[in-house]
């Protein structure tokens, strides 16, 4: 992904997760635009949980959430940076918003996606990451949002069916790294 970020100019990339200043500054010095959507924090808002079902658990709107939060007044991103937040996501938004990334992405588009291999919320708190200009990402510690999931390699490939291609790659860390075409 930094190869792409590097060597094309112009691109529009997608940041998902807390503001990061470091990484508007950064992609902007390499020509690009760069447009932010922290959905984690707008998750956690109890405005989009419209009740609850017979079992108890919430029923959200979700076409509402995915309307305020990945309508782009038709913009299509050559690049998304999804980090972690797959991983903290309520259940029930996690499908909708792969389909309104895809639909907001240009062909040949990436998205970049890390995961962690084990759910343990205790031990992974959720970060806002920095793009630098090595192959290091930094991490600095975002919000309250509790780890939801972990997802296996197979559920990482049944979640992107729709998408042209999957690379992932065991990160350190417990955290795989996926990177997934348009």
């Amino acid at each position: 992904m930094r190869k792409k970020l590097m060597t094309e100019e112009g691109l529009r990339v997608l940041d998902v997760g807390s503001t990061s200043p470091n990484n508007i500054n950064y992609l902007t010095s390499l020509g690009h635009s760069v447009y932010m959507a922290d959905l984690v924090d707008d998750a956690c808002s109890p405005e989009w949980v419209t009740g609850s079902d017979e079992d108890g658990k919430p029923v959200w709107n979700i076409e509402g959430f995915v309307k305020q939060n990945l309508q782009f007044s038709g913009r299509i991103f050559d690049v998304v940076l999804l980090w972690t937040t797959l991983d903290y996501l309520p259940e029930p938004l996690v499908a909708p918003i792969i389909d309104a990334l895809h639909t907001s992405m240009a062909p040949k588009g990436q998205l970049l996606a890390l995961f962690h291999t084990k759910l343990i919320p205790d031990q992974a708190p959720y970060q806002r990451f920095h793009v630098t200009a090595t192959d290091e990402i930094e991490m600095q510690r975002a919000g309250g949002a509790n780890q939801q999931r972990a997802l296996t390699n197979r559920n990482i490939e049944r979640l992107f069916t729709a998408w042209a291609g999957l690379k992932q790659f065991l990160a350190k860390d417990g955290v795989s790294e996926a990177i997934i075409s348009r």
